[in-house]
């Protein structure tokens, strides 16, 4: 248990920052989410606009911090992958 008002603060702290984190890799995956989906129907158009609107998705995540900068690169590269190789 915190006992000084420091350590009182930075519980409050990291928890409101947990909260914001986990809402913007949420939207991360929900962004991901529309690519894979357009994927699954074969609607290359719709994966296309999808990707390209995932693109700063991922990149705002490495900026602010809750992304890896290798793994939004790795990410967006297989989507991408994914959606030139869609016939």
């Amino acid at each position: 248990m915190a006992n000084t008002p420091q350590a009182k603060k930075r519980i409050r702290r990291n928890q409101r920052r947990a909260d914001i984190n986990g809402a913007r890799v949420g939207r991360i995956r929900t962004f991901i989410k529309k690519v894979e989906s357009a994927l699954a129907s074969g609607d290359k158009a719709a994966a296309s606009t999808a990707l390209a609107a995932v693109q700063p998705e991922l990149q705002r995540g490495v900026a602010k911090g809750v992304l890896h900068k290798n793994t939004a690169s790795r990410k967006f590269s297989r989507l991408t992958k994914a959606v030139t190789t869609l016939a």
